[in-house]
């Protein structure tokens, strides 16, 4: 089951993160996964990561959560992740099919990868 069907959901997605108009607790891993996605799609890689790195550091600041929750190494970890993931899939899928493929549990799994 694909959980995005339209790149305007996609866009609703990004753009309640970067106005902040999405509640905190509704901004979840997967949400994190589908901006880094677009960020991905729409610009370079050092340019997706600044933007999700000032993007997440602004999100934390506005809903007043403590920016120690922001981790480099983890941003840094899943940007280059999904860039690897998305020269595997290739430059001719959509944005939809890029994110559901990054959103499938095989791929999405928090703790797959990533040491602490």
């Amino acid at each position: 089951m694909n959980r995005y069907q339209s790149e305007a959901e996609i866009q609703n997605v990004v753009r309640g993160f970067e106005e902040c108009e999405t509640d905190a607790d509704d901004f979840r891993h997967p949400q994190h996964l589908v901006v880094a996605v677009w960020y991905l799609h729409t610009m370079d890689k050092p340019a997706a990561l600044d933007r999700m790195r000032s993007g997440l550091l602004r999100f934390l600041d506005h809903h007043g959560v403590d920016k120690g929750k922001y981790s480099e190494t983890t941003t840094v970890f899943w940007i280059d992740k999904i860039a690897e993931k998305l020269r595997e899939i290739g430059p001719d899928v959509s944005v939809v099919e890029k994110c559901n493929l990054v959103l499938a549990p095989d791929f999405a799994d928090r703790s797959r990868g990533l040491i602490r």
